[in-house]
């Protein structure tokens, strides 16, 4: 079985390849279209996913506890996709892809507060440098 952290750096170099992407996607397409346009291919691409590694389970057989947060973390999704589209389509992508990644240091906040998960002094100061270094970014 593959290590968590290379799912993870996966995830953050095609989040990158993504604001890439969808920058030059929505230059001449509204925003909201773009994200419906996104999420179809996405159901598509995991109900194939899904269909060939045989992992198909009815959701209302699932736990309602996880279907609960499954639904609230889809509804997160889409609403972050909205707002990530709209910001893409009238920002320039080497700045709108910063300040998303600043949902790095709200993931750690939230976890503290929601999941009671601790940091060590390391986390602390690399969430802190997180922000700083997406304020620098930003700022002119």
């Amino acid at each position: 079985m593959l290590d968590w952290k290379i799912f993870a750096v996966g995830s953050a170099f095609f989040a990158g390849l993504t604001a890439v992407l969808a920058k030059v996607g929505v230059k001449n397409v509204p925003s909201n279209l773009a994200t419906l346009i996104r999420t179809i291919v996405i159901i598509i691409f995991l109900a194939v996913l899904v269909g060939l590694r045989r992992e198909w389970k009815n959701p209302f057989s699932i736990d309602k506890f996880s279907l609960l947060f499954l639904v609230l973390s889809a509804i997160a999704t889409g609403l972050s996709w909205i707002c990530y589209f709209r910001a893409l389509q009238t920002g320039p992508a080497s700045l709108v892809s910063p300040i998303d990644k600043l949902s790095l240091v709200f993931t750690i906040i939230l976890s503290v507060i929601f999941l009671g998960e601790r940091l060590g002094a390391y986390q602390l100061l690399g969430a802190c440098l997180m922000a700083a270094g997406t304020l620098i970014i930003i700022l002119k």
